[in-house]
């Protein structure tokens, strides 16, 4: 999650997965896969460097602990384990 501020000053926390685009309009709109907009008070190039930071956090957390996920889990790993990581839940669009 990414911490954006609306025009009014609140602070949220934002699913930078969840993003569609984001538009200029001179205020920065960001518009979610689902329909739902938001404008927030950051620059579109400040939003893009927050996801950008914020998947680089996910990388390197990742890196950091797959040694040890690897080390716990490659004798205990099974068929039913695939199964559950290959879920796909579906997104629910709005009426636009």
């Amino acid at each position: 999650m990414i911490l954006v501020t609306r025009i009014n000053g609140a602070v949220f926390a934002l699913n930078p997965d969840l993003v569609e685009r984001v538009d200029c309009t001179p205020d920065t709109v960001v518009t979610l896969v689902d329909g739902t907009k938001y404008i927030i008070a950051e620059s579109v190039p400040e939003f893009i460097d927050s996801v950008r930071h914020y998947r680089a956090s996910l990388i390197a957390q990742a890196s950091r602990l797959e040694p040890e996920h690897v080390a716990t889990n490659s004798s205990s790993h099974s068929s039913s384990d695939d199964e559950l990581d290959a879920k796909v839940l579906p997104l629910h669009r709005k009426d636009r």
